[in-house]
């Protein structure tokens, strides 16, 4: 087990967004997390990289104790795709990747993974100087994910990486991210499109109103009734 989420309690503003949520993330995995807004997601992987701190409960992450300390917690391997994607807007994509290795002092290991990111994503190599407010929705979130991956970090925590993106940059978005595992991260998703995140997932947990309310292999999630009337409509979900 990579990340131990235990018993997770949280609230803000007055309001209780999580209700003792507890779940597991194994190494290798891409475990995804569903539900709809106002579920509790975003809370839940803000409260994991520190951003948030919990009323009680805790959270694990190889033996370690994590608590409201975001450096600490990206130095121990935990990188963040955030929703909205929060690129620098005023510094050039390559800037940004940069930041993303602030915390890093292996400075040769640093340049083999910016060209690993370019590889990845030629795009930004193309537009290495160009500043990242100008770049498209769909290349301020290559943007995003790239700079994650120069934190060099093991556990890839991603906030909805398809919201607001046309069907064409969803289906690569989502081939990235299993591109991401084959590069041998683990991810733990938040994402709304259902459909998408269970066909790439090997596990999935239904969240709704800040409590776990199912869990399994995504097969299974996908072919659940209430979770397709709920999540997935009248399709099917065709999962290979």
């Amino acid at each position: 087990m990579m990340l131990d989420v235990r018993n997770l309690h949280v609230a803000y503003g007055g309001i209780k967004a999580l209700k003792g949520v507890s779940m597991e993330v194994s190494q290798g995995e891409i475990v995804t997390i569903i539900g709809a807004n106002g579920a509790g997601k975003s809370t839940l992987l803000n409260t994991i990289t520190g951003f948030l701190k919990p009323e009680s409960g805790e959270v694990v992450y190889k033996e370690h104790r994590l608590g409201r300390n975001p450096a600490r917690i990206v130095k121990l391997g935990i990188c963040h795709v955030p929703e909205g994607r929060l690129v620098f807007a005023n510094l050039t994509v390559q800037d940004n990747l940069m930041l993303g290795a602030y915390l890093r002092g292996d400075r040769k290991a640093i340049a083999a993974d910016l060209v690993r990111v370019y590889e990845l994503f030629p795009r930004l190599q193309e537009r290495m100087k160009q500043i990242a407010g100008t770049l498209s929705g769909g290349e301020q979130q290559m943007l995003a994910m790239g700079r994650a991956l120069m934190t060099n970090g093991e556990l890839v925590l991603m906030d909805e990486p398809s919201l607001g993106l046309a069907p064409l940059l969803v289906k690569t978005v989502f081939e990235i991210i299993q591109e991401f595992k084959g590069l041998g991260k683990t991810i733990l998703l938040v994402e709304q499109n259902a459909h998408k995140a269970l066909q790439v997932a090997d596990r999935a947990y239904v969240l709704e109103q800040g409590r776990i309310v199912k869990t399994g292999p995504a097969r299974e999630i996908a072919l659940d009734p209430a979770v397709r009337a709920a999540y997935l409509g009248t399709k099917s979900v065709a999962l290979s």
